[in-house]
């Protein structure tokens, strides 16, 4: 993989644990200036004073579009432009759909797809002005197959697929990649609501990756020379069905 160094301004999203935060420690470590946004301001804060001057962080919700423009314009009036945004938040309550969780499939849409576009409606703009940009989709394996429990996640991490191919095609100048992790260590899934499909995640976690995997084949697709196009990485743990 590319190792060298990064010298973008690199929007991150759900940056406050997880892929988020292990994808602002590995891109800090490549030299990238890093804006970082989560709603849990604390863990940003702590964040950014842990990296140093190139990391500065912004109180974000996703499936707020003023938010995210607000997000936006203050990483341009932090470092002067932005390059690459990197849709990383997301959450997993999952249940069967004969559960009826109206609000939780609401909230699923609200943030796992509309925080997406919403993203891409902050960048694109300026990314079109610069004649370049990047946006990378943090999405799933289940944007590739469907499970019990998870036919509404399923759905929307094929959508952010579908968005992001979407959007490599209506625009040649701006780079677009899917970032397709497996099973990984993380508190993805924290808010599942039923006992037998909490206790059903906490089996599958029993093979899964770490957050720097994932991490690593962000920077991977950034890192490469323009003209390049990484557009989806899948990363399973070895052997593992998900």
């Amino acid at each position: 993989m590319t190792t060298g160094t990064i010298d973008k301004t690199i929007l991150v999203t759900g940056a406050s644990s997880g892929i988020g935060e292990a994808a602002v420690r590995e891109l800090a470590a490549a030299g990238a200036r890093l804006f970082i946004g989560a709603r849990r301001t604390d863990r940003l804060a702590a964040l950014a004073d842990e990296l140093g001057d190139n990391v500065a962080w912004h109180q974000l919700d996703v499936a707020d579009g003023g938010s995210f423009d607000a997000f936006v314009a203050a990483a341009e009036a932090r470092f002067g432009r932005v390059d690459v945004l990197v849709n990383n938040a997301g959450v997993m309550p999952l249940s069967r759909l004969d559960a009826l969780k109206r609000d939780e499939w609401k909230r699923m849409i609200d943030v796992n797809v509309h925080g997406v576009l919403n993203g891409i409606a902050a960048v694109l703009p300026r990314f079109t002005a610069q004649g370049g940009g990047h946006v990378v989709n943090v999405a799933s394996v289940a944007a590739h197959t469907v499970a019990p429990t998870a036919a509404v996640y399923c759905g929307t991490k094929y959508a952010v697929w579908a968005i992001t191919e979407g959007l490599r095609m209506e625009h040649h100048d701006i780079r677009t990649t899917i970032i397709s992790p497996g099973v990984v260590a993380t508190e993805l899934g924290d808010d599942i609501t039923v006992p037998e499909v909490a206790d059903g995640l906490k089996q599958w976690r029993q093979q899964s990756l770490t957050p720097d995997a994932i991490a690593r084949a962000i920077r991977y697709a950034i890192a490469q020379p323009d003209g390049v196009d990484v557009s989806e990485i899948i990363v399973r743990p070895a052997g593992g069905t998900f």
